[in-house]
């Protein structure tokens, strides 16, 4: 990061200097071609043409030199500032995980002990078990936790409101000691995000309700409440149709002042529709995508569910990794909805 800063650094300064310079030469070259000399003062000309070469030569050098100390001085104030802001770590090695803190070792040991714990939980509920030796020794996922919530906030630009955050494609998750929630559901919510990423990869047609209903299906403690909360929906006729639900796209919805129409079946299998705000709609959105999730490994087992996530990593669309996986049982999108629709009305068993 600083060698690159210092480079950037220095070519605007050379350039800028450059720019600055080179007029001035130029005109007092031209100056000095213009001379009307003739007879005896030619040699005079030539010399003075000699000395404005050797003088530009003598400037452009003492550009270089200014921007280098420029670009050097300005590094070494940053290398300092970098420092300044940086908290000076200690580490804890798992054997998946690494554990960076500043301060309280109680809270950075407990960290380390229920990510392993949520690890190979996850990977056994999800039937990835046997693709999960992908996180040893250099692959192993960083954990930061800062001092408190100001200097997680500072140090990773996340929203007021953020208790912690992931980057997927580095496998480093970030909280700050003590954080409300982070031990029994953030944690293993972004565990199951950076295990699901890492097994099925980006370039699938995984839809996001999948990937959101594995984290959140991992966050052990919320199981019971979540239920819950798809019961209340399922109830009031608030369920979206799975077609809807791969279609989602959340940089389009208004959380407020505007109402989102959507097509739903009734308890009973009528056609209906369902009015929600932007809230609502998302809040629905993540609840169903928990609950399709659970569907999935509750009812046909964490092995076929591994073998579905598979098919969408080699490359099959939704419907044809469904096919693949479930066979029988279910045959398409449209079949998916049935079965989940009867899962529901059995009271999720």
């Amino acid at each position: 990061m600083a060698c690159r800063w210092a480079q950037m650094i220095t070519k605007l300064s050379l350039r800028g200097a450059i720019a600055i310079a080179s007029p001035v030469i130029a005109r007092l070259t031209k100056s000095a071609e213009a001379i009307s000399i003739t007879g005896s003062q030619q040699a005079l000309q030539s010399q003075v043409r000699r000395l404005l070469r050797s003088l530009r030569s003598l400037a452009m050098t003492i550009v270089v030199i200014c921007c280098f100390v420029y670009a050097n001085l300005c590094i070494a104030t940053y290398n300092i500032a970098f420092a300044d802001d940086q908290p000076q770590w200690q580490e804890i090695k798992g054997e998946h995980f690494l554990i960076y803190f500043t301060g309280d070792e109680k809270f950075a040991k407990e960290s380390e002990q229920k990510a392993e714990y949520y690890y190979r939980n996850i990977a056994l509920d999800l039937g990835y078990q046997r693709y999960s030796e992908f996180w040893l020794w250099d692959n192993r996922v960083k954990i930061y936790i800062y001092p408190d919530h100001a200097s997680y906030i500072k140090a990773t630009g996340q929203p007021e409101w953020s208790h912690g955050m992931a980057n997927y494609k580095t496998k480093q998750i970030a909280s700050y000691t003590w954080s409300e929630g982070f031990l029994e559901s953030l944690l293993p919510h972004e565990i199951a995000h950076l295990i699901f990423r890492d097994f099925i990869g980006f370039k699938g047609e995984a839809p996001l309700w999948l990937d959101e209903g594995v984290a959140q299906w991992a966050e052990y403690s919320k199981r019971n409440f979540m239920k819950s909360q798809v019961k209340n929906i399922f109830d009031a006729n608030s369920i979206m149709l799975v077609n809807d639900m791969m279609k989602v796209d959340f940089k389009y919805i208004q959380l407020k002042d505007v109402l989102y129409i959507r097509a739903t079946l009734t308890k009973e299998g009528e056609p209906g529709v369902v009015f929600l705000t932007g809230d609502e709609l998302i809040k629905n959105y993540y609840i169903q995508a928990f609950s399709m999730v659970s569907f999935l490994v509750e009812k046909y087992g964490a092995e076929r569910f591994s073998h579905f996530c598979r098919e969408l990593r080699d490359g099959k669309s939704f419907e044809a990794g469904l096919n693949a996986a479930y066979r029988e049982r279910i045959s398409g999108i449209n079949e998916f909805q049935n079965k989940w629709r009867e899962y529901l009305l059995n009271g999720q068993k």
